[in-house]
């Protein structure tokens, strides 16, 4: 899994068919390891209300994390 759950990720493309649009942001809350070398699934929610998105793992990345920062004196 390159994709740990609860993770959020942002859509690598668009996806007209949901009019999803590249960038939009999900939460990982399933994961679906496929067979023989095929691509890895996951379920994301917070794209479309009270519903979950599946998409293949290429269809999605990271995001970076921006944390506050600290000065030490």
């Amino acid at each position: 899994m390159s994709f740990q759950l609860f993770t959020q990720v942002a859509l690598k493309e668009d996806m007209p068919a949901l009019c999803l649009k590249q960038g939009s942001i999900g939460t990982i809350v399933e994961f679906y390891p496929m067979p023989n070398g095929q691509e890895n699934g996951y379920s994301l929610e917070g794209l479309i209300p009270q519903d979950t998105v599946e998409v293949s793992e290429s269809q999605i990345e990271a995001i970076a994390i921006s944390l506050p920062q600290t000065q030490i004196n």
